[in-house]
């Protein structure tokens, strides 16, 4: 097994390293929600409990030195996956199955989800803490030539995780349902599937995941003290970090430039499988996996691959208006089918295309802002310390689209979303007066 390690060529492991981080980062933010949806739990508690199962990414910065200083980044990687394969394995034989009159009713209570939501958060810190160690392990194993031809496979696999996620397992989960006519069962059983794969992937990744000679525990090597100064100098990078010019205009982008996506992305599933009576579309789970969970993600792949182009060709000064409005423009999509509720799958599938193109075109935007904010002595950590801002910027408005939904309804929800675009306008015409016209072009 170690000299197989030692000799893998990039191609076996890279591409499945990336698609495994991003199954279980799917099931857990995601899939989960649709999940608890088609168990009749309601929304407003849905919505807080699985954007709280988001905290790990959050906080993940504060725990990535002890990735580096304890152990091997590989040693990370496989743990971690071993763990949330075990974690996924025990979360399929203990998932509740209430009852069909209780779901029907639209009123299953959390608590009957204590024990699931608990292993989900479980998964979630391993997943956050795969993350670390999976990029780490990228930048040690590869050479700069390699890790550069690379980040193309390593974005596409992981985008196909999601394709694979929110459109393969969703719409099994839906032929499920209509095969064995139980919800229970049927989810039981998708996560049986993805547990049996994320098992079968650990399993590879123990044999084809090489061991890098600068992939070496910083404690194994040296003292104490040369431990206790890699945490100290953790510590001054978050102390420049909230000193740097600018950092409160930079935080209110961060957390508001996504405000609209960040509550639409927590209600748009419930709002599809929910009944035409309720204000939803009641579309079939599978219909969703189709519609979303695919035709969704490929025009979100697409957004953002143009979103980049066109960056690299203008800057990020003279993109960020156009990539503004198309973060927010698009949510009307939602308006209208809230509005309309149309039965075609065609007309659906357009709609939710045209806001996920418009969403992954603006990101650009985001992803580039945060990269320029984070240039300086500690870019990596400080480009960390961003993604936790993002991470924020989804969970916050998360908990509490739920109840917003119930007291608005689906069509006032999407109204007030539409509302909410004010706040990305809003940042974005401070933020674009401090932004270098040079920056992000060729």
């Amino acid at each position: 097994m170690n000299k197989l390690a030692k000799t893998s060529s990039p191609w076996w492991w890279v591409p499945t390293l990336y698609f495994f981080e991003g199954i279980p980062y799917f099931l857990v933010n995601q899939i989960s929600v649709l999940m608890f949806a088609k168990m009749g739990v309601p929304n407003g508690q849905m919505a807080f409990f699985t954007s709280l199962i988001y905290l790990p990414w959050t906080i993940k910065p504060f725990w990535s030195p002890f990735v580096d200083i304890i152990k091997t980044k590989r040693w990370w990687i496989i743990a971690m996956q071993a763990i949330m394969s075990i974690a996924f394995v025990v979360l399929t034989i203990t998932l509740p199955k209430p009852s069909p009159e209780m779901i029907a009713s639209g009123e299953t209570p959390m608590k009957l989800f204590t024990f699931t939501l608990i292993l989900f958060a479980f998964a979630a810190f391993a997943s956050a803490t795969h993350d670390i160690a999976a990029d780490g392990f990228y930048m040690l194993a590869l050479s700069g030539k390699n890790q550069s031809a690379f980040v193309g496979i390593r974005s596409t696999f992981y985008r196909l995780a999601n394709i694979f996620g929110n459109g393969v397992i969703v719409a099994a989960a839906g032929i499920l349902e209509l095969k064995t006519n139980n919800i229970p069962l049927s989810w039981q059983l998708t996560l049986a599937g993805s547990s049996v794969l994320m098992t079968a992937l650990t399993i590879y990744h123990a044999f084809f995941v090489p061991k890098a000679a600068a992939d070496v525990p910083h404690i194994s090597d040296t003292s104490v003290s040369k431990s206790k100064a890699i945490i100290k100098e953790f510590g001054r990078s978050f102390a420049t970090y909230f000193t740097k010019p600018g950092v409160v205009l930079a935080i209110a982008f961060m957390l508001l430039f996504r405000l609209p996506e960040a509550f639409l992305l927590k209600m748009c599933t419930p709002f599809l499988v929910a009944s035409r009576d309720l204000g939803g579309l009641g579309m079939q789970t599978a219909e969703v996996g189709i519609a979303y969970g695919t035709i969704g993600v490929i025009f979100l792949t697409v957004g953002g691959i143009l979103g980049g182009l066109w960056a690299s060709r203008k800057g990020l000064k003279d993109s960020i208006w156009l990539m503004a409005a198309c973060m927010t423009l698009p949510c009307l999509s939602f308006v209208y089918l809230a509005v309309a509720q149309p039965t075609s799958l065609v007309a659906i599938s357009i709609a939710i295309a045209i806001e996920q193109f418009g969403y992954g075109f603006g990101f650009t935007a985001y992803m580039l802002y945060m990269m320029y904010f984070s240039e300086g002595e500690f870019k990596t950590s400080h480009y960390a310390i961003c993604t936790a801002f993002m991470a924020l910027s989804m969970m916050i408005p998360g908990m509490f689209a739920g109840f917003l939904q119930e007291w608005l309804g689906y069509s006032g929800f999407f109204w007030m979303v539409i509302l909410c675009c004010i706040a990305p306008i809003a940042v974005t015409i401070v933020a674009r007066k401090k932004i270098d016209p040079e920056y992000g072009k060729k």
